[in-house]
């Protein structure tokens, strides 16, 4: 199981590190409107950053997540990350 610890850099800048087998470090930015479209507020930027993360490592090792991206690229890569992210900050 990885261990995924947040830091924010900045507003909209956030620092991931994810401890598995080996450690990575990965820049992700969220705006306020992509946070705003995917979650309509009702979580914290951290908290849509940390369930992007354990969705992202659910389907590949953390060596592959990029190590600088924009959160909304994430729906490049997997089609079904918009609605379960909808689907999880609605409960």
């Amino acid at each position: 199981m990885s261990s995924i610890k947040i830091i924010e850099l900045e507003k909209d800048q956030f620092s991931v590190e994810v401890i598995d087998k080996e450690t990575t470090f990965h820049k992700v930015i969220i705006s306020d409107k992509i946070h705003q479209n995917l979650t309509g507020g009702e979580v914290s930027k951290t908290q849509l950053l940390k369930k992007s993360f354990e969705f992202l490592l659910e389907r590949e090792p953390n060596t592959s997540i990029l190590t600088n991206f924009e959160i909304q690229l994430i729906s490049n890569y997997f089609s079904d990350y918009e609605n379960y992210i909808s689907s999880w900050s609605k409960i």
